[in-house]
């Protein structure tokens, strides 16, 4: 299949990509009130959370090389497997124990289903779709985040927050299976080149090195770490506020909400301000948003400031994949990938673990004062970040041998 052909291969992988990130974003927040109901304290919560991110720590890299000279295909079955297995079985589970390790199993599945992913729409796209396909990807990922928590927060609460809360992981899981029937027909007809091609393994010092790729990694890692607190610490600040689960549930899905609109109008934006400004800007809101969330304010204050948030956060992780697939070396691009997910992983286990140290000796709301300094580091190193256009403005006019140290400037249409 020729890159940018036939894009029907991307709009399944993103009704699978919904699936299986709806799914996900179910689970982790009636995993935080399945663990409060269970006994768990603020610290408690963090922890789990931080397992999500633990396996796919460890496991990230290794699959990218992996990718880098097979098929990336198969990771997208055996993602929503795992992802499906975790989130059930997290259902049916009755120690906290037991949560963190199908916690992790779920961790482990959503990675490899986004590494194969990702590596697919990096080999199926030319390089001016690229901007263009990760952006509509990620709309996937933004559907299942609006519409997850909507569906959490219908089944979960009291009396019954046990009950109620493993009903929801197990409808999750039966959620996650749905997407199945989206993945059969996809398949990786560039993996049969890419394997003659193979040359000496690309040493991860390399990547790391490429111009565009550190600050890529570091821009998703804080953008993703925001994402991820949110969703499993809101609900702890809304039991200590008096919000209810199904309240809490829409202000998640305001956020996703907000970041799909993002998506769509992302290219005006990128032509207007540039890459650059546009990634400063959004990091500079975002981490004030976030440290505002502290704030005891009016619930429709919240939910405004939600929604402005999720607008700025979803900037980031679209144009950071680019962003790192253009600078990484030849034969690599699935192993760089991977990189960003490790860092993004590395998040997921510092930033919970940190923020349930904070929250048990300082309060609930301190997580979100942590995660504005975060993401206030981020627009530091946005603002300095590269920024270039081809002939006539056109992403992927670039030649090859600048792309490699340089970030596009704008994307094809979203």
């Amino acid at each position: 299949m020729a890159p940018g052909r036939n894009r029907g291969w991307l709009l399944r992988l993103v009704i699978a990509f919904g699936f299986a990130q709806g799914a996900v974003s179910m689970a982790r927040p009636a995993v935080s009130y399945r663990a409060l109901a269970l006994g768990a304290d603020e610290r408690a919560v963090g922890v789990i959370a931080g397992v999500y991110a633990l396996l796919p720590l460890f496991a990230a890299v290794p699959l990218g090389r992996r990718t880098d000279h097979g098929r990336c295909a198969p990771l997208l079955p055996a993602g929503v497997v795992l992802i499906s297995g975790g989130c059930a079985l997290s259902g049916l589970a009755n120690s906290l124990w037991a949560m963190a390790l199908w916690s992790g199993v779920m961790g482990l599945g959503h990675l490899c289903f986004v590494i194969g992913a990702q590596s697919l729409v990096a080999r199926q796209s030319a390089a001016h779709e690229q901007d263009r396909n990760f952006g509509h990807f990620t709309i996937g990922a933004s559907l299942g985040q609006l519409i997850g928590p909507i569906a959490a927060g219908a089944l979960i609460g009291a009396p019954d927050m046990a009950g109620s809360s493993a009903l929801a992981l197990v409808v999750a899981g039966a959620g996650a299976a749905v997407a199945l029937t989206s993945l059969w027909r996809i398949e990786d007809r560039t993996a049969v080149t890419s394997r003659t091609g193979r040359g000496e393994r690309v040493e991860v010092g390399r990547i790391l090195r490429a111009r565009g790729v550190p600050a890529g990694m570091l821009i998703s890692l804080s953008v993703l770490s925001a994402t991820d607190i949110l969703t499993a610490y809101l609900p702890v600040v809304g039991e200590h506020r008096g919000i209810a689960p199904a309240v809490i549930g829409v202000l998640l899905s305001v956020r996703a909400g907000a970041t799909i609109a993002c998506r769509l109008v992302l290219t005006p934006l990128l032509r207007w301000l540039g890459r650059p400004v546009l990634l400063t800007v959004t990091c500079l809101l975002a981490g004030a948003l976030c440290a505002g969330i502290a704030l005891p304010v009016p619930l429709w204050v919240l939910g405004l400031m939600l929604g402005v948030l999720g607008f700025c956060l979803g900037v980031g992780q679209p144009l950071s994949m680019t962003t790192v697939v253009q600078a990484a070396p030849d034969g690599a691009r699935s192993t760089a990938l991977a990189l960003r997910l490790t860092g993004n992983r590395l998040g997921q286990v510092a930033a919970p673990a940190a923020a349930g140290l904070v929250a048990g000796v300082t309060g609930v709301a301190a997580p979100f004062v942590m995660l504005g300094a975060l993401l206030l580091l981020s627009a530091g190193v946005a603002v300095r970040s590269p920024g270039a256009v081809g002939p006539s403005g056109d992403a992927g006019a670039v030649p090859r041998t600048r792309r490699r140290s340089s970030v596009l400037r704008r994307p094809g249409d979203i």
